[in-house]
């Protein structure tokens, strides 16, 4: 009885201790402190969702700048023109609609996300047609491929923007960050770049990039509205509300299912890509060849995946390469295809000769070094510590009243320095008492690590 006793006891203290800890997180994570109302949150996101006046120059401005950032690779510029950029309204507000089910809110984003689109464009093909600027930049490269990390970067964007919106106080940075952290103005710069030059391929990369983003940032702010339990809006009609209904089920999963399927795939590329590093990092490596260059390419449609590697030194025998090829299902690449470029026998490079030819010219740098600080050394006139010597000298020679010093130069008539001297001007204490020259010439010497003394002795009568 005693021990079923003691056992109750230890459930009933366990559930305590875990509802305690159940409320106390459960007031950590609440959203419900500071929460507006939720028409005052559908009305915020309805008042950013329409492009006109005000939001529409300024998102011509915000292009203008960020082309600008984009051309002359500027970061600072590309994040100053995400900051005012006005084109998450219609977005969140694609979101916002799906989620509360409110179609009038859902075609206004989508005609004004639309009308975003297009005046972005032409903004930024209008820039990049006229600007003297051709080159792609790093900047505007880095747009045109996303990852699976724009992916994630869009969906915590978007979690953050909602919850931020539906705030009673929205002055936080939180917005502000969102907007710059998905980046949604420079890959449609980078897509008007690509129209402007002829390069679809960028226009394509850029605008897959943009689209993700959208997508994921519009799936946040639904499932945060979800979470947030916001009430659905009704109808008077049960005929027109299934239509709505069903129109805005459609949309979702046109929008949503491809987007989850494409996300997947980019993650599917990442891991064959970081797969891919990890095998040739481990299995080519040589003494004396190494891997100058390595490209990846995921498998699409027939064409299966493709690592290849440009080697640069000793040619690697054909066994190897078959060895190599072999271990290719051990990292899980089995159907990958390794294509390896290296030069003929004749091509042969000697690594040791350059090795040691780097060598002999990284030993010529530092003895011109060397010999560059001791010609400075010698020109620089240098304080020899008198301070300290003087605290020295008067406990070895108390018979010496002051002491002067300094370093200098000796020259020759044709301005060549020759070697360095000391130059020591001392005084007795008093007239009666002599000084041992010789001796306080020998500790100079060896306290200064000067071979060249001069030794001036003043008598207090000269001094005054």
């Amino acid at each position: 009885m005693e021990n079923n006793s003691d056992t109750k006891k230890v459930k009933n203290s366990f559930s305590a201790w875990f509802e305690d800890l159940k409320e106390f997180m459960s007031g950590r994570f609440s959203l419900e402190e500071d929460k507006a109302q939720r028409d005052e949150v559908v009305a915020t996101v309805e008042k950013g969702v329409v492009f006109r006046g005000v939001n529409l120059w300024v998102l011509i401005f915000a292009t203008m700048i960020a082309s600008l950032g984009l051309n002359v690779n500027s970061a600072a510029v590309i994040i100053g023109a995400m900051l005012i950029s006005p084109i998450m309204g219609p977005i969140m507000g694609v979101g916002l609609s799906l989620g509360i089910n409110d179609f009038d809110l859902l075609k206004k984003s989508l005609r004004n996300f639309t009308l975003m689109f297009i005046v972005a464009i032409i903004t930024s093909t209008v820039y990049f047609f006229i600007s003297p600027l051709g080159d792609a930049r790093s900047e505007l490269l880095a747009r045109t491929v996303p990852t699976t990390y724009d992916v994630l970067i869009a969906l915590f964007g978007g979690l953050a923007g909602i919850v931020a919106q539906s705030r009673r106080d929205r002055t936080s940075t939180v917005i502000p960050g969102v907007a710059i952290a998905t980046a949604l103005i420079p890959p449609l710069c980078t897509a008007g770049y690509g129209l402007a030059t002829g390069q679809f391929r960028y226009f394509l990369g850029a605008f897959y990039l943009f689209f993700i983003n959208s997508v994921f940032i519009a799936l946040a702010t639904y499932l945060m509205v979800r979470f947030l339990k916001y009430e659905k809006k009704a109808f008077l009609d049960p005929v027109k509300e299934r239509n709505v209904r069903r129109t805005m089920l459609l949309i979702t999963l046109v929008t949503f299912i491809p987007s989850v399927v494409i996300g997947f795939h980019m993650v599917r590329v990442s891991l064959f890509e970081a797969t891919a590093d990890k095998y040739v990092s481990q299995v080519f490596e040589f003494p004396h060849t190494r891997v100058i260059e390595c490209e990846k390419s995921y498998a699409q449609g027939k064409n299966p995946s493709r690592i290849e590697v440009v080697l640069l030194g000793e040619p690697l025998a054909e066994e190897i390469i078959e060895n190599a090829r072999a271990q290719l299902i051990r990292f899980g690449l089995k159907d990958t295809e390794l294509v390896v470029r290296q030069g003929a026998a004749t091509d042969k490079l000697d690594l040791e000769t350059l090795q040691k030819n780097y060598a002999d010219l990284l030993d010529e740098k530092n003895r011109r070094i060397a010999e560059l600080q001791a010609l400075m050394s010698r020109y620089r006139v240098v304080d020899v510590g008198v301070d300290g010597i003087s605290q020295e000298l008067g406990v070895l020679m108390p018979s010496v009243g002051t002491i002067a010093l300094t370093k200098g130069i000796r020259f020759d008539m044709k301005g060549r320095s020759r070697d360095t001297l000391l130059l020591c001007l001392v005084t007795p204490r008093d007239a009666e008492t002599a000084i041992d020259a010789e001796t306080l010439r020998q500790w100079l010497r060896v306290r200064t690590k000067i071979a060249d003394v001069k030794l001036y002795i003043e008598t207090p009568a000269d001094e005054e």
